[in-house]
């Protein structure tokens, strides 16, 4: 991987006018494509579920900005909970979140800018996008448009999903599009509660398959600038209602610019015995 480029405020702020231009004109475009109808009832059928702890423990990061950040799932959570996406609809994030803004009742919350850890107003809501692209991968619905970050920030401690398996979020052209390519509705059902975020996909027949996500080619490489990078690729096996294996298909490839050490040093060795 190239090493990164640091970019000047002028520069910075004319590629954000760019791309939000852009992303504006493509939801004009597909105004009619977008799931929009929402249900107080679930549908009677689960297709997959999934739920996150809220409070995490993370190095360098106040405890505050955690907090701040269920109160922004919760925000969020209102705008999508219940959607409907009919066959041939897709369901956008950020379509039907919205701009976060403190007079919506946004607050601070941790975001990652340029591979640091900073505050910004509705930060933390990458927690969200990362629980719908999972349950997605578990269903036959299409992910048509999913970022990660470009920096692995965090050591894999207490990691129980593979390395690249999330969706990060920026309003509004990081987006997480998600399109309903079968025969039937399917509807997204999230809920922050007091110590997890659950997020589920249902639908009106029982799901035809079922879906394992595997991991493979992961390495951790020396760049020739004096970094690391971090690859893999993601893959999922794919099961029929007996559990038969009727295939694997693949889901995406991951890079990453590294901004832990990947490796620990050896230990010293022990010579007191030896000293006594």
């Amino acid at each position: 991987m190239k090493k990164p480029i640091k970019r000047s405020k002028l520069r910075a702020k004319a590629g954000m006018f760019y791309y939000k231009t852009k992303r504006k004109l493509l939801w004009l475009k597909m105004r009619r494509q977008f799931a929009t109808e929402r249900r107080g009832n679930a549908l009677p059928e689960l297709q997959f579920s999934h739920r996150t702890p809220l409070l995490r423990k993370l190095k360098d990061v106040d405890m505050y900005l955690q907090y701040n950040k269920i109160t922004n799932l919760r925000l969020a959570a209102d705008k999508i909970n219940g959607v409907v996406v009919h066959p041939g609809q897709t369901f956008s994030f950020w379509y039907l979140v919205g701009k976060t803004s403190a007079k919506k009742g946004y607050k601070e919350g941790m975001i990652l800018k340029s591979g640091t850890v900073a505050k910004g107003i509705g930060g933390g809501l990458c927690q969200m996008t990362n629980l719908i692209y999972w349950i997605t991968l578990h269903t036959p619905l299409k992910v048509t448009e999913r970022y990660r970050h470009g920096y692995d920030v965090f050591p894999d401690s207490n990691r129980t999903q593979p390395f690249g398996s999330g969706a990060t979020c920026y309003y509004p052209h990081l987006d997480l599009m998600v399109r309903n390519d079968t025969d039937r509705p399917f509807q997204l059902v999230v809920n922050v509660g007091e110590e997890y975020l659950t997020g589920e996909w249902r639908s009106v027949t029982p799901p035809e398959y079922s879906y394992e996500i595997i991991e493979k080619n992961h390495a951790m490489l020396p760049e020739l600038w004096g970094g690391y990078s971090r690859h893999n690729e993601l893959y999922r096996n794919v099961f029929d209602r007996e559990g038969s294996f009727l295939r694997e298909e693949f889901v995406v490839s991951n890079s990453a610019i590294m901004m832990y050490q990947p490796y620990l040093p050896a230990p010293e060795a022990d010579h007191s015995a030896y000293d006594r």
